[in-house]
């Protein structure tokens, strides 16, 4: 059994909060150019440029990539011969996520109630998903999401008469309402099946896919490549000003679920759809 100190937690949650909110992944990165490089209107051409510029000065100012610094998403996948040492895993991620945020200088978004919406003023508490899985390590990842995309997201309960069509047209459609809100060219992340809540969690994962890794499953991977073909032409396009790229991804995860439903939920993030991880 090894041994890990709840502190090396709470400043590895710290450290990326600050990193996911100014470095974008290297695989956002290139599908952010490669859209800018496909646009031939010189309106949305010269929008994706100007993403690409906010991109840089933010590495290179050491400076929030967004304004919206996001509500903290956390998943810790803990394997089963971790022992924690000095306290609480839920205690040690909300402290790094107050000192990464308020160290980091980044804008606190949390209220500690969501009717009397008093704000906490250190964007903690955090959302944290905690796995089991096998080994000694500690596996994070901080995944801020903003809510002018989360807004957009939607869950559908569909019946098991519903097949590949209707999920594609819900998808579809669940971009079409979203226009320019969520700060576009959108990742869409698709989660289907499993139950009510599991769904969207499935939906909140996939958005930490890299854009650049297909669906393993050939029936996922044509559907994914399918859905985005269709948002793309929505024509929203970038900032909502027109184009052919209205998303950069749609990644798909999936769940067996019960013969009586067929649940299914679109997690929409913006063209930073932001995360970092490491490994303990």
């Amino acid at each position: 059994m090894r041994e890990l100190s709840v502190d090396r937690i709470e400043e590895a949650v710290r450290a990326l909060c600050i990193e996911a909110n100014r470095h974008l992944p290297a695989d956002v990165c290139r599908a952010v150019c490669a859209a800018e490089e496909r646009e031939t209107d010189p309106l949305p051409k010269g929008i994706m440029g100007d993403l690409r510029r906010n991109i840089d000065a933010a590495e290179a100012l050491r400076l929030p990539v967004c304004q919206d610094t996001g509500m903290a998403v956390v998943f810790a996948q803990v394997g089963q011969e971790v022992h924690l040492t000095g306290g609480l895993l839920r205690e040690a991620v909300d402290r790094g996520v107050s000192r990464g945020y308020t160290e980091g200088l980044l804008r606190c978004s949390v209220v500690g109630d969501p009717l009397r919406r008093v704000n906490t003023g250190d964007n903690t508490p955090a959302v944290l998903h905690t796995f089991l899985t096998a080994g000694d390590k500690v596996t994070l990842t901080v995944a801020p999401k903003g809510f002018g995309s989360e807004n957009m997201s939607k869950m559908k309960m569909f019946t098991p008469a519903a097949g590949r069509e209707e999920i594609l047209q819900f998808i579809v459609e669940t971009a079409q309402m979203a226009g320019s809100n969520p700060c576009p060219p959108m990742v869409l992340g698709v989660g289907i099946g499993g139950d009510f809540e599991l769904c969207a969690l499935l939906a909140k994962k996939a958005l930490c896919r890299p854009l650049d890794e297909p669906h393993a499953d050939s029936f996922y991977r044509e559907m994914e490549a399918e859905a985005l073909e269709r948002v793309n032409a929505l024509g929203v396009g970038p900032q909502g000003f027109g184009g052919v790229t209205t998303a950069l991804k749609v990644a798909i995860e999936t769940y067996p679920t019960h013969i009586a439903g067929l649940p299914v939920a679109v997690n929409v993030g913006c063209h930073v759809t932001r995360h970092a991880s490491c490994v303990l």
